[in-house]
């Protein structure tokens, strides 16, 4: 019995660790305000709220039950359209924020090009996210 209480402590404090350390980073690098601002959704604010907050519960949920899911390769597609623009989009709210594309730029000597880097880091994520999302590799 002291050892369950021990193991449900130390869990807990696990989670208020790694939840606050999460809330913090978004928090502090003011992502929620980036993604409106640069999909000039500032009406829509608290709906990006709510669906962050949603999908951090929800899919915490499914990790910890252990739950698969035996999708068509269409609706998985979707889901990795999806991905693909939320990663995507929270990406470019850190870069903007930390302001890594002109530092990057500058440091390569390509100031002149930065649009062709934002282009590469961009089609590299879509690539990278559709060929994981769509050739299965058995293990």
């Amino acid at each position: 019995m002291g050892q369950n209480i021990f193991v449900i402590l130390v869990g807990f404090a696990g989670g208020l660790a790694v939840g606050s350390g999460f809330v913090a980073f978004i928090t502090v690098l003011d992502i929620i305000p980036r993604l409106t601002q640069m999909t000039k959704g500032f009406a829509y604010i608290p709906w990006f709220q709510r669906a962050l907050v949603a999908g951090v519960m929800t899919f915490t949920w499914i990790d910890l039950r252990g739950v698969i899911f035996h999708f068509p390769q269409i609706i998985l597609s979707f889901f990795g359209l999806f991905h693909g623009m939320f990663v995507g989009l929270f990406a470019a709210a850190l870069t903007e924020v930390l302001n890594v594309l002109p530092i990057l730029a500058k440091r390569l000597n390509m100031a002149g090009a930065i649009l062709f880097l934002l282009m590469a880091m961009v089609f590299g994520k879509v690539t990278g996210s559709l060929l994981h999302w769509m050739i299965y590799i058995p293990k």
